[in-house]
């Protein structure tokens, strides 16, 4: 029996229990395992449909054990990996040896994402229906599928497998080399900006092939007010769409950039005016859906300044802290909407779980001291990048004990100490 004083019924914190057998919560009131949590706070497992963690390919970076370690310790059970790997996962064969990899190394449930197209080329389509039954659905993340008709087949086929498009989008044509927004820093310290033009243009051209098609459409990490606009009127009409973005996404803007390449990510790091639309999508349901785009690079990649940095910053072991100090604690945004962009909405649209504490679901859940409040070390991380925007900003909210499908798959060293859970074990 798992009980406390803080248990997530599904709207608030309150005194609660549920049991779990054979790695699923159970009717019962018995258990193998009998802990009462006095003082923290237990959440269904967070679920992150757009993580990056490089294997097979790039394992220098990432592998899928430590990608997965790193989310179970940022209270993840269940994750999506994006396909821009080598191989690219565009064939069941290629599919199969990252499944492979996860069966092997994941501590956390890992589903990847196949490719749209071959290679991510943009230019013939993947063995879309090879990869079906073992996917979350479809993407080219980190290009965007630049010819209409190729992403109107790929919607078409999608649907017809009852499967997800989520999209990258990025006009190539707009981009002129830029590489962080295109706002007051990158003028006032000579660099060349990405228009939001480039986002919001193709979101506006896959919503009327969405609506063409009546696909499952799931748009990437937005970060632009005009994407934002975009999404509620098609929401609005009835599109079958949606979105999510990234903590840094609703918690900064262009004036906090350094010159420091754990600043740079692709879409960057927009305005003020483009957070405070984000962080309003997020308040109005607009935006369901809250994802890291954990993009871990080696230091040799991220340390060459804004221009020359690779795109991307590590996001799982830092998401809700950042998303509890910035905006729940002086009330900008409701616990409730937080715990749903994290579990509940990305569990359901992608049919992979209710993201409740409830009799018959899978035993996954994560137990949080929300009054720890620390500073971000990334020399602590469990991930292999260190390359965060949140690095030395002061957090709330640590993570004590994530369990996946009944098995401890982190567990703090005051977890272990005060209860005696360990990592490995078997609730």
């Amino acid at each position: 029996m798992i009980s406390g004083k803080k248990i997530w019924n599904g709207s608030v914190l309150e005194q609660g229990s549920f049991s779990i057998e054979n790695g699923m919560i159970a009717e019962t009131t018995g258990g193998k395992t009998d802990v009462f949590f006095d003082d923290l706070a237990v959440f269904p497992g967070f679920a992150d449909v757009h993580v990056h963690f490089r294997e097979p390919g790039f394992s220098y970076k990432e592998t899928i054990r430590t990608g997965s370690m790193a989310a179970a310790k940022g209270g993840y059970t269940t994750v999506c990996t994006m396909p821009n790997l080598n191989p690219v996962p565009d064939s069941r064969e290629h599919l199969q040896m990252q499944l492979d990899a996860i069966a092997k190394d994941a501590c956390i449930r890992v589903i990847p994402f196949g490719s749209i197209t071959v290679g991510q080329a943009g230019e013939v389509m993947a063995d879309l229906e090879g990869m079906a039954a073992d996917t979350a659905g479809f993407s080219d993340d980190g290009k965007g599928v630049q010819d209409p008709e190729m992403m109107k087949e790929a919607m078409l086929r999608a649907k017809a497998m009852g499967k997800m498009i989520s999209a990258h989008c990025e006009v190539n044509a707009l981009l002129f080399g830029g590489y962080i927004h295109d706002g007051e820093y990158a003028k006032a310290h000579g660099h060349r900006g990405i228009c939001s033009e480039s986002e919001w243009k193709m979101i506006e051209r896959d919503i009327a092939l969405a609506e063409e098609t009546g696909c499952a459409y799931h748009v990437c990490h937005i970060s632009a007010k005009e994407s934002v606009a975009l999404i509620r009127d098609a929401k609005v009409r009835g599109v079958n769409i949606t979105c999510e973005t990234g903590p840094h996404y609703l918690t900064m803007c262009d004036s906090q950039l350094q010159e420091d390449g754990r600043f740079k990510m692709n879409p960057p790091i927009r305005s003020a005016e483009d957070r405070d639309a984000l962080v309003a999508g997020l308040l109005d349901g607009t935006i369901g859906c809250i994802a890291t785009d954990h993009a871990p690079h080696s230091a040799e990649e991220k340390g060459r300044g804004l221009e020359k940095s690779a795109m991307g910053v590590v996001g799982l072991e830092t998401a809700f802290p950042v998303l509890y100090k910035n905006l729940v604690k002086p009330g900008i945004v409701p616990l409730k909407t937080v715990i749903n962009g994290l579990t509940v909405n990305p569990l359901t649209r992608f049919g992979l779980g209710s993201g409740r504490l409830v009799a018959g679901e899978r035993a996954d859940f994560t137990v949080w001291d929300l009054d720890a409040e620390y500073t971000v070390d990334p020399e602590t991380f469990a991930t292999m990048g260190r390359a965060t925007p949140f690095a030395g900003d002061t957090v709330q909210g640590r993570c004590m004990m994530t369990v996946c499908g009944g098995k401890v798959a982190y567990a703090d060293e005051e977890m272990t100490r005060r209860y005696g859970i360990k990592e490995g074990d078997i609730l």
